[in-house]
């Protein structure tokens, strides 16, 4: 007897493809929002409205105390991130622990706020269904190693004239910090995209280049480590993914309050939105500040004493 072995085959249905997610990612240090230098908090409120962003890491929430330094300088005062929330509508969240990668930092978010990470350094977000992370700091200014080589008076650390010894200062001061995030952002594996945001008080090495160095921009190539540590490990540094020569955009957000050949401070970029994600695309992205020509998109009057950063991603 034979036997005949009919096979039925399953057609499955196709499995959903998810559609593109576009978003506008934020990174401001609001100066307290404009309270260091008594301006009105309408003139941040401005600025985060001019901008549109939709998720936005915030420094600085809080004022400086009346004693700061650049050796002790705690926060003081109530934070203005609620209140710029509740004006825009926003989700908000403020980053209220003390550790080395945080000064009064918040994070305001279009979108529903699900989890907080490990240190307080970052949120998971449900946009749209999509678990998205942004992780917010702000890393320690001194010593400030562009000042080491620049002969800038600040704090006791001493000058520097190689880009050597200016890698190993920066690795002492944001290490713990940079090791704390690390730390953080295993709390995002799996996520859709994985955003970092912050005032990192260090440049990039994409800024700090011999081309930079030939136009007299810069005094030292140098590849600075905090960035080169996350971009290692997969991030986009939003703006020159856009804007890659530094001669032609130096992309200053410190700081527009000096002239950039003022001889007791240096120009530089030092704020930065970072990103990660299957397929991630920049589609622009912009240096928001007062009107002049450091500047992409421009609010007046200026409330704050750093330029900030936006970018709009896909993924």
């Amino acid at each position: 007897m034979r036997v005949m072995i009919i096979a039925i085959g399953v057609i499955a249905s196709p499995l959903p493809v998810l559609a593109d997610t576009t978003l506008r990612v934020m990174s401001f240090n609001i100066w307290g929002g404009g309270g260091n230098a008594d301006k009105p908090i309408d003139e941040t409120l401005a600025v985060l409205r001019a901008a549109n962003a939709d998720i936005i890491g915030l420094q600085e929430t809080r004022l400086e105390s009346a004693d700061c330094s650049a050796e002790y300088c705690p926060a003081a005062g109530p934070s203005v991130g609620p209140a710029l929330a509740a004006a825009l509508g926003y989700h908000y969240h403020e980053q209220e622990t003390e550790n080395v990668a945080l000064w009064a930092n918040g994070i305001l978010s279009r979108f529903p706020i699900t989890a907080t990470a490990p240190h307080d350094l970052g949120v998971a977000i449900d946009v749209e269904g999509r678990r998205v992370w942004l992780f917010n700091v702000h890393l320690d200014d001194e010593p400030y190693q562009p000042y080491q080589i620049m002969g800038i008076e600040y704090g006791p650390a001493p000058f520097v004239d190689n880009a050597e010894d200016a890698v190993i200062w920066a690795r002492e001061t944001r290490g713990p910090a940079l090791a704390l995030l690390a730390e953080a952002m295993v709390a995002a594996e799996g996520a859709d995209a994985v955003f970092v945001t912050g005032d990192f008080n260090e440049p990039s090495g994409h800024d700090w280049t011999e081309a930079a160095v030939a136009a007299g921009q810069k005094r030292l190539a140098v590849m600075w480590p905090t960035t080169a540590t996350l971009e290692a490990e997969g991030f986009v540094d939003a703006y020159r993914a856009v804007h890659p020569d530094p001669v032609a955009r130096p992309a200053y957000t410190w700081t527009p309050m000096y002239d950039e050949t003022a001889e007791d401070d240096h120009p530089d970029r030092i704020d930065f939105v970072l990103g990660r994600a299957a397929g991630l695309a920049v589609q622009d992205a912009w240096i928001v500040g007062e009107t002049g020509p450091r500047t992409d998109l421009a609010v007046d009057p200026w409330p704050s004493d750093h330029r900030a950063v936006m970018a709009e991603v896909r993924f």
